[in-house]
């Protein structure tokens, strides 16, 4: 975890790999409350026994659970010692699902800042997220998060 003074101090590690995550057991009991979150019963998530028998040989996170949980993951990256007065997620930029999340896997999350942007509102930072998932060769996702921060 990297502490930072504010978002100011934050915004001058502009390139810098910010850190990586605790891993995640990514739990059948998450990926069912996520498909009643969102209405998405599709049996590759839900149906251990015939997921068996599918392409994945077992139940897999849904793409936007795995996406999802960039909020869960943001805040063991990096802190600031003064938070801004606001934070507000802005948007993604680029999002990619390179590898399903099989039931049971672990996943944690690679952060990297891209850019930090004066605007109006605040700094406006753009985060390179690479979800891994343990043991294999290639990330779950990548995906570019915006948040602006207000001072």
């Amino acid at each position: 975890m990297r502490t930072f003074a504010d978002v100011n101090e934050l915004a001058a590690a502009q390139g810098e790999e910010l850190g990586r995550t605790d891993w995640l057991t990514v739990t059948q009991d998450r990926i069912d409350a996520f498909a009643d979150a969102t209405g998405d019963h599709q049996w590759i998530h839900v149906d251990r026994e015939r997921a068996a028998s599918g392409p994945f040989g077992t139940t897999i996170a849904h793409g936007y659970l795995s996406l999802s949980l960039l909020a869960y993951f943001g805040p063991q990256v990096f802190t600031l010692e003064k938070a801004p007065s606001m934070g507000i997620n802005y948007g993604l930029n680029k999002v990619r699902f390179l590898q399903p999340v099989a039931e049971g896997s672990r996943v944690r999350d690679a952060v990297r800042l891209v850019e930090a942007k004066e605007t109006g509102k605040g700094l406006l930072f753009t985060m390179a997220h690479t979800v891994e998932i343990e043991g294999a060769e290639r990330p779950a996702l990548v995906a570019e998060a915006l948040s602006l921060m207000v001072p």
